[in-house]
């Protein structure tokens, strides 16, 4: 089987971690190729509800091997926290495996993160204040910690030095805090290691090894297209590559490997933070979609930004990423809905636009123009056929479809695992 990619076409929170469950049973290896605990994944087993940070979802899938790839950067104090929170409720977390190659989070670099955020004020980012930037700079900067360099205390030692030569210049005459000691990092990288030693290796061999016996390899990207370092909306983005090509990137598998790119996708938009939004409601419908919604963050309990679904934007998320399949997400939420409206295209200063403005000015004052679509009042979390949803419901996943770039495969219609209609096999 060829490696499969799933990612998110907004700005995440569009439900991947379901998606990812949705597959897990049918794919041997599940893994993260970006990012950190700066993004969060809820998944609903039965009755039981999951958030995870960090890890793979398909840590909670009997049989799957997660991997934690070189492209992520790795706060070790979350990683066992989550490990010891799963295993206390019954789940196998003994097949983890996390790359030698990957960045390690230190304390100033979560320092340093929340320290500047409260400098620039007003022009802060809206970062989760966990260190991702100050990691990925370091690693960018050549000056990072990486998984392996944990077993070399003489090698650690070094490059701890390295980087707080420069970094305690900047706390102590920039910010006005204490220098931090080099012994204080080291040591508290140093407690990590005896339990690391069995989960590092080389993760490229390994998920290279497993294609090439044509297992099922499935790749799970932290964050969204919008957000991604290069193609989101620079500079309220995340530090990493959350579109297709940072799958190869992040993990060592070629880019010929992904044959079937999903990209999961909410009936609706919503955003965390800052930055340009064009759908963005401030009304009573914005309310409903986020109390109906539940739109807080799985990662930081921040309440989403809610808006209309937006065209444009999903069809730039198909060409960036090469989407061979929409999961089309919460659709249950807009029932009751009188009227449904989409954005098909943009007015900046007069001026239509059909597709994304390239200039991140023209997209901040975007106006959205709207196409609305009949709504429907009946409960669809029970539908499991697209001929059991309401005859509206069908006719505005059909309009999405024909306006996204990519065909709709899965319509989740409500939080359960099981509450899906599936309409083309994700695999096949």
């Amino acid at each position: 089987m060829p490696a499969v990619l799933i990612t998110g076409a907004q700005w995440g929170d569009e439900g991947k971690g379901r998606a990812t469950d949705l597959l897990g049973s049918r794919v041997d290896y599940v893994v993260k190729f970006n990012g950190g605990n700066n993004a969060g994944h809820t998944v609903v087993v039965g009755n039981e509800k999951y958030a995870l940070h960090l890890l793979p979802s398909g840590i909670l899938t009997p049989g799957v091997v997660p991997v934690i790839a070189n492209g992520v950067v790795v706060d070790l104090e979350v990683l066992f926290e989550e490990l010891d929170a799963l295993s206390a409720r019954g789940v196998d977390v003994s097949k983890l495996k996390v790359s030698a190659n990957a960045h390690v989070i230190t304390s100033y670099h979560r320092t340093i993160d929340k320290v500047t955020e409260r400098f620039l004020g007003k022009k802060s980012i809206g970062t989760t204040g966990r260190g991702i930037g100050p990691a990925y700079a370091d690693k960018i900067n050549r000056i990072g910690i990486r998984i392996q360099d944990i077993f070399d205390e003489s090698i650690l030692r070094q490059k701890v030095e390295g980087a707080l030569e420069l970094k305690n210049q900047i706390l102590v005459k920039v910010y006005n805090r204490r220098a931090i000691e080099v012994d204080e990092i080291v040591d508290d990288l140093l407690r990590f290691r005896e339990r690391l030693a069995p989960m590092v290796c080389d993760t490229a061999l390994l998920l290279n090894n497993a294609l090439a016996e044509n297992k099922t390899v499935l790749f799970e990207a932290g964050q969204a297209t919008m957000l991604d370092i290069d193609h989101g909306t620079y500079p309220f983005v995340t530090s990493s590559n959350a579109t297709a090509g940072g799958a190869s990137t992040g993990s060592g598998v070629p880019p010929h490997e992904l044959k079937r790119i999903i990209a999961v996708i909410k009936a609706y938009t919503t955003r965390v933070g800052s930055g340009p939004f064009p759908t963005e409601l401030f009304d009573e419908h914005g309310e409903h979609l986020a109390k109906v919604g539940h739109e807080f963050g799985t990662t930081t309990g921040r309440p989403r930004r809610c808006g209309w679904y937006d065209a444009p934007m999903a069809r730039y998320a198909a060409r960036v990423n090469g989407v061979t399949d929409f999961v089309l997400t919460k659709l249950d939420v807009l029932s009751g809905l009188e009227k449904i409206p989409v954005c098909v295209a943009y007015d900046v200063d007069g001026v239509r636009h059909d597709e994304m403005p390239v200039n991140q000015s023209d997209f901040h004052h975007a106006k959205p123009i709207y196409e609305e679509f009949d709504g429907w009042t009946e409960d669809i979390t029970g539908a499991r056929t697209f001929e059991e949803l309401p005859v509206n419901a069908q006719k505005y996943i059909r309009a999405l479809e024909s306006m996204s770039g990519a065909r709709m495969s899965a319509i989740g219609v409500g939080p359960e695992r099981e509450q899906v209609v599936v309409l083309h096999d994700l695999l096949g």
